[in-house]
């Protein structure tokens, strides 16, 4: 993938790369930003093999950093500097960064003081060293980044992509999507999501340009539309979600007189009416759907949803990417051959994670040798089927592991985070039906007087707010069922909410 963005910087050295409010890049300043700074990594004492920790908004910078760890030989791991400083330090210490990349804030005080407090760390335009003192590293083995995910033992865990994966799915994604010299990209997810790499570095790898707007303004429509009309956009992805909150506004009718060409859908179950009513506004816009756990790097599916596509009620997620093999496993744990049978997916080939971090057992578990003799397979815990024409279809979950506004969370993780609250004896995070969409409940048993909103205030001191649950109940007791298990049925009913399946 850098070698890739390497001869786009030789032949097209003048052609815009990547711009945020603050600086522009030409490819050839790009590639000199990079090795500057890999130099500087180097001068700070990182070397081949270190993790590097970007704790940088989405900018120009953190385009640099990501790719001057990997021109270093270093893993690049981003920090969500929307985080509380408690996860951030969980985070860092388990991946023990060589240094902590970061930036000023306006008045001259660093953020995130504790975190860095703890760990070596340089802001971002203090890294500068000489241009020829690094060679770039072409190792397809090492690791590229590192992506931490919510995990099923309550705790981040570490997602481990290497280079020859993360090259794969960039070229697949930019082949699939036709992205070229002409294409300009509106980055619209966080950077430390890894959803945003399958707009980020497969324009790069095509030679096209890049445009960055601050995440919070992208929050409001009217930004959106205005980048993408200003800027020429011709290229976007995001969330359902997301397409949801711009479907919602006025300004949606504007996307018919835009550039857009291509629009990319992931991170979430798309919806048959949101892609319907995208394609009413703009219907010369190609809507494509993507899937793809972390641990098989970005994406390993697209497909164009063509309007017959969507005849069966269900958005498709298409076909594996090449190099990349889908297995459905049934309840028996045989191979699934046949069309519209239901199974777990199993996910192998070139866009597997090397592992995870510090977790060999965790690794193991799913990473599988057992399954497909001869084989090693990714354990989804999604449920699929596939049509008769090949397309593989999303059908839920076989865990608690969900995705919100294109965000995977844990709801063991969350009910954790509930848990340590002072007073708080005992709490159960459910899934319900907020109004159509994805609502998170946390059901909490105090030994002191707490209310919701005292409950919600201890929460975001140790979560992100993409991660807080949308109500909080105080309740005397978590009942259980015959069997010893929790009553999820009798919580939520005594509550009044209703269930939703929870969808990735």
């Amino acid at each position: 993938m850098l070698e890739g963005i390497l001869d786009q910087a030789k032949s097209g050295p003048n052609l815009p790369a990547v711009a945020d409010l603050d600086r522009s890049l030409t490819y050839d300043e790009l590639v000199h930003e990079v090795a500057r700074f890999a130099a500087g990594l180097s001068d700070a004492g990182v070397v081949e093999g270190d993790r590097v920790a970007l704790l940088l908004p989405n900018s120009v910078n953190f385009v640099v950093g990501a790719l001057a760890s990997m021109w270093l030989g270093a893993t690049f791991v981003p920090f969500a500097v929307s985080d509380p400083d408690t996860r951030l330090i969980t985070i860092a210490t388990d991946c023990a960064p060589a240094l902590v990349v970061t930036t000023r804030e306006s008045d001259g005080t660093l953020a995130h003081t504790s975190l860095l407090e703890l760990f070596a760390h340089r802001v971002f335009d203090e890294v500068q060293g000489n241009l020829e003192s690094v060679v770039a590293s072409h190792d397809p083995s090492r690791i590229a980044y590192a992506i931490y995910t919510s995990g099923t033992t309550g705790t981040p865990k570490g997602v481990l992509i290497d280079r020859a994966a993360f090259g794969a799915a960039v070229k697949a994604t930019s082949d699939a999507l036709g992205l070229s010299r002409t294409t300009r990209t509106l980055c619209v997810s966080p950077f430390h999501f890894d959803g945003s790499f399958g707009t980020l570095f497969p324009t790069l790898f095509a030679g096209g340009a890049i445009v960055i707007r601050p995440r919070d303004a992208l929050l409001f429509p009217r930004t959106f539309f205005k980048a993408v009309k200003d800027e020429r956009i011709t290229y976007t992805g995001f969330s359902p979600s997301y397409l949801r909150l711009l479907l919602a506004s006025p300004q949606i009718a504007q996307l018919s007189d835009s550039e857009i060409d291509v629009i990319a859908l992931g991170g979430e179950a798309s919806s048959v009416t949101d892609v319907r009513a995208l394609q009413a506004f703009a219907p010369r816009i190609r809507v494509f759907n993507r899937y793809g756990p972390t641990e098989s790097t970005i994406a390993v599916t697209h497909v164009h949803l063509k309007p017959e596509l969507l005849s069966a009620g269900v958005v498709p997620i298409g076909v594996p990417h090449p190099g990349v093999f889908f297995y459905l496993i049934d309840d028996q744990g045989q191979l699934i051959e046949g069309p519209d049978q239901t199974g777990e997916l199993y996910i192998g080939g070139s866009q597997l994670m090397t592992g995870y971090g510090g977790a060999p057992e965790l690794t193991k578990a799913v990473l599988r040798s057992d399954v497909i003799p001869g084989t090693t397979v990714y354990r989804t815990g999604d449920l699929m089927s596939r049509d008769s024409e090949g397309n593989y279809r999303y059908a839920g979950r076989i865990d608690d592991v969900i995705k919100r506004s294109g965000v995977r969370l844990s709801l063991m993780e969350l009910s954790e985070a509930v848990r340590a609250i002072e007073h708080v004896t005992a709490a159960a995070c459910l899934t319900f039906n907020n109004e159509g969409s994805l609502g998170i409940a946390a059901f909490v048993v105090t030994d002191e007087p707490v209310t919701a909103f005292e409950l919600q205030l201890a929460t975001r001191e140790r979560l992100p707010d993409s991660m807080l649950p949308d109500r909080f109940v105080v309740v005397d007791s978590l009942p259980l069922t015959k069997s010893g298990k929790l009553d999820e049925r009798a919580l939520l009913s005594e509550a009044g909410l209703g269930t939703l399946r929870p969808t990735t």
